[in-house]
C-alpha cells in the first residue's frame, strides 16, 4: 500500500533532554512540502557531533529533537514541484546544504550556503515533521538521521549512485568528506610534504586518506589512544606517537621528529589546546594549519600572535571545502572505482534499536565509527 500522502507512524530515537539516553519511541512523521521529500532511512553513523548536542554544548538545540546527520536512505515520496529527485533514488541527507543560488554557493571559493543556520540547528523546518505522543520533536541539522523515515528540503539531498552499499555510504554525510577534504581542498596537501594529524576518529583517519592521496611523503598520526595507532597506518600514517608517553608538550617533541616543524597540520578533536598545539607544530615561513574538530561554544584561543606573523596560515572548513550536493555523489563514485578503501573506518555495525549502545563505544574511545543500520 502506497505511503505516499500520508503519515507515517515509525520508530526514532527522541532525545527528550540534555544529558539523557535517547529513548526509542513510536512517532509520526508528515508527508512532505513543497520542495521537500521524505527519506526511508537505512543506515546512519553516530558521530561526535551528535554527542556533543546530546550534553547540550551545541547552540540551537531545543529538545525534544531527533538527532543524526550522517546517513543515507531511499526516497519513498516528494513534494510538490520536486522534479530532480523521485522515489526509490538512493541518497544522502546533507546537514550542509547547497541552494546554488546564493552569494555563497555561487563562489567557487565557498560551500557554505546561507541556508545552513549553524546556530541554529532546527531553522530549516520549524513547522516539524516528526510527532511523538501527541508532542512536536524538533529536527536537527537538516537530517535528523536518528528515525526510520525523515522529511528534507531539496536543498540538502544529494542523489547517488545506485550501486552504492547503503550499509557504508552513510560516511559521506560528514565524516569521511570532512577529513578528507581538510587534506585535499583546505590545506591542499602537495607530493613529497610532511603532515601531522590530531585525532584519530573517523574524520582523522579520513584526513590521513587525503594526506596519503594528495602524495605527503610523512604522515605523523597522534593520540592519546594507542590502539588506534595500527589502523592508522595501515590508511597511511607513517609515524604514531601518543602525547602520554613524552614529558613536553607534543608540538615541541614533532618539531624535533622534522628539524623546524609540518608543512601541514590537520586538528581532528576539538580541543582548544589541540588546535594550538596542531599550530605551533607547523613550519615558520610556510606551515599551514586547519583546524575541523568542533570546539565548545563558549570556548575561547589564547595564542602568541607571531605564530602568524611568522608566516604560517591558520584555516578551517566545513564539511572538507566540499559543495556538498555537488561532491557527495562524486565521492560516492569516487569510492565505487576503488580510488580510497573506507572499510576500516567501520569499527561496529549495530541495529539501530541500540543506538545508545553505540554512543558507549564512542565515548570510550572502542570505536571509530559505529553504523546504526534500520
Amino acid at each position: 500500500m502506497s505511503t505516499t500522502g500520508k503519515v507515517i507512524k515509525c520508530k526514532a530515537a527522541v532525545a527528550w533532554a540534555a544529558n539523557l539516553p535517547l529513548v526509542i519511541e513510536d512517532i509520526e512523521v508528515q508527508p512532505p512540502k513543497a520542495d521537500e521529500v521524505r527519506i526511508k532511512m537505512v543506515s546512519t553513523g553516530i558521530c561526535r557531533s551528535d554527542d556533543h548536542a546530546i550534553h547540550g554544548t551545541l547552540k540551537g538545540i531545543e529538545f525534544p529533537a531527533i538527532l543524526g546527520h550522517e546517513g543515507a536512505g531511499i526516497i519513498e515520496s516528494v513534494g510538490k514541484g520536486v522534479t530532480n529527485l523521485k522515489p526509490g533514488d538512493k541518497v544522502i541527507p546533507l546537514w550542509l546544504p547547497q541552494c546554488r543560488k546564493c552569494t555563497s554557493c555561487l563562489n567557487p571559493n565557498s560551500n557554505i550556503c546561507t541556508k545552513a543556520t549553524l546556530s541554529n540547528s532546527q531553522d530549516v523546518t520549524p513547522d516539524t515533521r516528526f510527532s511523538c505522543k501527541g508532542k512536536a520533536v524538533n529536527h536537527f541539522s537538516w537530517c535528523s538521521t536518528f528515525s526510520e523515515y525523515v522529511v528534507t528540503p531539496t536543498d540538502a539531498v544529494a542523489k547517488i549512485d545506485d550501486r552504492a552499499p547503503m550499509e557504508k555510504i552513510c560516511l559521506f554525510g560528514c565524516g569521511f568528506p570532512t577529513g578528507y577534504g581538510a587534506a585535499v581542498n583546505t590545506a591542499k596537501v602537495q607530493p613529497g610534504t610532511t603532515c601531522a594529524v590530531f585525532g584519530l576518529g573517523a574524520i582523522g583517519l579520513s584526513a590521513i586518506i587525503g594526506c596519503k592521496v594528495s602524495g605527503a611523503s610523512r604522515i605523523i598520526a597522534i593520540d592519546i589512544n594507542s590502539s588506534k595507532f595500527e589502523k592508522a597506518k595501515l590508511f597511511g600514517a607513517t609515524d604514531c606517537i601518543n602525547p602520554k608517553d613524552y614529558s613536553k608538550p607534543i608540538q615541541e617533541v614533532i618539531i624535533e621528529m622534522t628539524g623546524e616543524g609540518v608543512h601541514y597540520s590537520i586538528e581532528c578533536i576539538g580541543s582548544t589546546d589541540v588546535m594550538k598545539a596542531a599550530l605551533e607544530c607547523t613550519h615558520p615561513g610556510y606551515g599551514t594549519s586547519v583546524v575541523i574538530g568542533v570546539a565548545a561554544q563558549d570556548a575561547t584561543l589564547t595564542f602568541s600572535p607571531l605564530l602568524l606573523l611568522t608566516g604560517r596560515t591558520w584555516k578551517s572548513s566545513l564539511y572538507g571545502g566540499f559543495k556538498s550536493m555537488d561532491s557527495a555523489p562524486q565521492l560516492v563514485s569516487d569510492y565505487i572505482a576503488g580510488k580510497f578503501d573506507l572499510d576500516g573506518l567501520v569499527t561496529h555495525t549495530l541495529p539501530f534499536t541500540k543506538i545508545n549502545e553505540g554512543f558507549e563505544l564512542l565515548r570510550s574511545g572502542k570505536s571509530i565509527r559505529t553504523i546504526l543500520l534500520f
